[in-house]
């Protein structure tokens, strides 16, 4: 059995892992606002951009000079994987769920014999991901280094992914990432993003208003689908960034309550061993007493 001084550290300790995270959920408490209110401010605007290319996507798809990012390339057989996920850990399942949900896309490929690349956006996923695909992975993007999401990071993104289709290294690209929806419910997202999927309308929709559009449909998509990219990409990042804090809130707080249980109880151990010892000195001295 451990010593009396032995459990007043152990209870010292844990008092100390107790203040560490109750400081480390009260932070991420404070982002969480600001990055909430930034990561549902972009979805209207995405929602829109979807809506716009849809409009005009339904008269230039499947014409022969429709740009290669909605008609894609004709083949399906290289997949580039976008895996975002966080810098950091401490946020229970938030990093992991997004790495399996893309893991199992993987597979699922792999196994109908198709080719697989990864792009890894965030150094969590990329410690994951390597242990498995390292020789898949074609690149990795730290961000460590930026102090606020910007559409900058997501441009540069972006640009890298386009790059590569444009070299002609991958026919579809799928965006993984987790959408923010609750501080306890964060949802990990696949997207396909190259070539676009475009909404079909439903059987018993009213017939969209119909646009003449200058200049022609195709030189319109050929300016707006790289954007498109960017936006969606912009639009996943900051959901994910809402979504760490909200899953590190979490995580804290439970590792809070879980430190004030393990107080309890190592308190209560203490209190008996010490009345224990107390009670076996008071013996001896008794016995003592009597002896003489």
């Amino acid at each position: 059995m451990a010593s009396l001084k032995d459990m007043r550290v152990r209870i010292a300790s844990t008092k100390a892992t107790q203040k560490i995270t109750k400081a480390m959920q009260m932070v991420a408490a404070s982002k969480l606002r600001r990055a909430q209110n930034a990561a549902e401010a972009a979805r209207p605007y995405a929602t829109k951009m979807d809506a716009v290319i849809s409009n005009i996507a339904a008269a230039a798809n499947g014409t022969p000079g429709a740009p290669a990012l909605l008609a894609g390339t004709g083949n399906d057989q290289v997949h580039l994987l976008l895996v975002c996920t966080g810098e950091r850990g401490l946020s229970g399942a938030f990093n992991s769920a997004i790495v399996r949900l893309a893991r199992e896309r993987a597979n699922a490929l792999l196994a109908q014999g198709k080719e697989v690349k990864l792009f890894c956006v965030g150094r969590k996923g990329y410690e994951q991901l390597r242990r498995t695909f390292e020789k898949r992975i074609v690149e990795h993007l730290d961000l460590r280094s930026v102090r606020q999401i910007g559409f900058a990071n997501a441009e540069d993104i972006a640009n890298k992914v386009l790059a590569r289709f444009e070299a002609g290294e991958f026919d579809v690209c799928t965006l993984f990432y987790s959408r923010f929806q609750s501080v306890i419910a964060q949802i990990p997202t696949a997207q396909q993003i190259i070539p676009l999927e475009v909404a079909e309308p439903a059987a018993n929709a009213a017939p969209s208003t119909s646009y003449e559009y200058e200049p022609e449909e195709d030189q319109i998509l050929g300016s707006l689908l790289p954007r498109n990219l960017a936006v969606q990409i912009f639009r996943a990042l900051l959901e994910n960034n809402a979504s760490f804090y909200g899953a590190q809130m979490s995580a804290m707080d439970s590792a809070t309550r879980n430190a004030g249980e393990m107080i309890r109880k190592q308190t209560l151990i203490y209190n008996r061993t010490r009345q224990a010892q107390i009670t076996k000195e008071l013996i001896e001295i008794i016995s003592g007493a009597e002896a003489v």
